[in-house]
């Protein structure tokens, strides 16, 4: 095995093959999918414009077109970058700047169209093979392919093209946290040489410290979780010490507090945001339901290798995951034999530590948050290395019996992968768009008619429903958008008029004034989706409905 340094040439050409496949899946039908709420923030934060000031000149009880929402989609010229990062501290903070300013200098020069946003998302994700590449070299002191076997399962793993399809910044956050990790290695690696195997000109370790720093400091104006990802960090750093505060120690706290310094401006606005929530008694707006923790992980767990989109209301996922749940199981412990402490407890640290501030008070809660799947990508990161670990390592066993099973092994996650990919990229929605799940059935509904009107208010989570809906609605749909619970002003112009989750008592309001009725057309745990019929009495009195389709008004 000692000659095997490099990928072998079948899996160089492997690799080349998978490379080209997920390319083609990042890159292919990238307007196709809903555009979710999550990603109608992104681009509300792009334009500059705070949700108040939204409010403020959408939601008047006018009749609008759907141009008028796309002002607040999207690079203006009536707004900066400067306007971008304020209204990120204003209304954001929980959301660091860094992804929202190369999204800003993207879509000035590409656009703001739903291909050009999640195009910068794709073409970061390419970034993550390199990184994965630096991390296994630096940790797996073997003589195997196992980068290589990382790359191949990583180019065609499921989760991966989730977030590299996504408007967000999660993509991103897996590149800092390949790229930090890479780098204490690095450092570290170099320290805990003996000077016997150093050269002549000793290793620069002011450089190597110095590039974590940058590094972490890249992670944290990601993503917030990131704190997390570098307390992983420091018990590994405190751990491979055998607790004890050497020089490597020291260095890595004065890296990360050169770092932690560096993220003070952001995180001094984070903290204030989050006290003045805590004294104000507010409650957040956005709509989630609770998951069960081990079912919820397991369903996690089974989506970075195979995920055809399916749910825990599906009893297949309830035959699938015991499979993975096995093999992930046999891996960690696999690791954790074979390997010195210093690569397992790396490994084990990157995914428990990030992982428990979710869980632990999940447990106590009865259940975890919805929305809450991207927050476990270190989680995902981790197990992946250690399925290419043990992958690499019995590719190239003694036993032939043996190498033929896990070839086998590795061709099925590597069909699994291709499989998800193929139904993910032509999919026109997905488990991680959330509440706007089912918005293409009430575009459709909504398009069908020959002139239509929504009416929705500002509370709860209808600001970012409307601005996601409006992306699949037809140009000839118009919008009638109020402020909290006022009486819209209806006008007889429009051949049908849906109302967008409206509270009962809003609902009955407007069936009194109007003397009309509601019938239901959708009802999920995030939607409602009411149509407004006229009564007869409404038509003896000639009330302002326009009366050219029977079926409708």
């Amino acid at each position: 095995m000692h000659h095997l340094k490099f990928a072998p040439s079948w899996l160089r050409i492997l690799i080349i093959f998978l490379l080209t496949m997920s390319i083609l899946f990042r890159f292919f039908n990238l307007d196709g999918k809903v555009y979710s709420h999550d990603e109608t923030y992104t681009s509300l934060r792009i334009s500059g414009y705070t949700i108040n000031e939204v409010k403020k000149e959408v939601f008047n009880n006018r009749v609008i077109a759907k141009e008028s929402l796309a002002k607040f989609q999207g690079a203006n010229p009536s707004k900066s970058l400067n306007d971008t990062i304020m209204a990120l501290a204003k209304e954001d903070s929980q959301h660091p700047p860094l992804y929202y300013i190369i999204a800003r200098l993207w879509t000035e020069i590409f656009g703001n169209s739903v291909t050009a946003i999640r195009s910068l998302s794709a073409l970061i994700s390419l970034l993550v093979f390199p990184c994965v590449y630096r991390l296994c070299r630096e940790l797996f002191d073997v003589p195997l392919p196992i980068p290589g076997v990382a790359i191949a399962l990583m180019t065609i793993s499921p989760i991966h093209l989730v977030y590299a399809q996504e408007a967000q910044e999660y993509i991103l956050w897996s590149i800092a946290i390949l790229l930090s990790s890479a780098s204490l290695l690095r450092a570290v690696h170099l320290e805990l040489q003996d000077k016997d195997e150093l050269t002549k000109q000793p290793p620069d370790l002011f450089s190597t410290w110095s590039v974590y720093a940058i590094t972490l400091t890249i992670s944290l104006y990601t993503f917030l979780w990131s704190g997390f990802v570098a307390l992983a960090h420091g018990i590994y750093v405190i751990g491979v010490a055998r607790f004890q505060l050497t020089e490597t120690v020291r260095n890595y706290l004065i890296a990360s507090l050169v770092s932690f310094l560096a993220f003070m401006p952001w995180m001094t606005v984070a903290i204030g945001e989050f006290f003045q929530f805590l004294i104000s008694g507010e409650k957040t707006t956005t709509q989630s339901y609770l998951i069960p923790v081990f079912p919820f992980l397991l369903m996690q767990s089974s989506r970075i290798f195979f995920d055809i989109n399916l749910t825990l209301d599906n009893p297949l996922m309830y035959l699938i995951t015991p499979f993975f749940l096995i093999f992930i199981v046999y891996a960690i412990s696999f690791l954790c034999v074979t390997t010195s402490y210093k690569v397992w407890l790396f490994i084990i640290t990157l995914i428990v530590v990030p992982t428990l501030p979710l869980i632990l008070p999940a447990l106590s809660a009865g259940g975890i948050q919805s929305f809450t799947e991207p927050y476990l990508i270190p989680f995902y990161l981790g197990i992946q290395l250690t399925v290419a670990y043990l992958v690499a390592t019995q590719l190239y066993n003694k036993s032939l019996p043996r190498r033929t099973i896990w070839h086998i092994i590795m061709g099925l996650l590597i069909i699994c992968g291709l499989i998800s990919s193929r139904v993910n990229c032509q999919a026109v929605t997905w488990w991680n768009k959330g509440i706007n799940d089912s918005n293409l059935q009430f575009a459709q509904i909504i398009n069908q008619s020959t002139s239509p009107l929504l009416i929705s208010n500002s509370l709860d989570n209808n600001y970012e429903n409307v601005f996601s809906l409006s992306y699949l609605l037809e140009p000839k749909v118009r919008f009638l958008l109020v402020n909290n619970q006022k009486i819209p002003k209806i006008t007889n112009e429009f051949t049908d008029i849906f109302l967008l989750n409206p509270s009962d008592s809003w609902r009955k309001l407007i069936e009194q004034k109007y003397n009309v009725k509601t019938n239901i057309l959708y009802r999920d745990r995030y939607y409602s989706v009411w149509k407004l019929t006229k009564t007869r009495n409404s038509r003896r009195r000639n009330m302002p409905f326009n009366n050219q389709l029977s079926t409708g008004w």
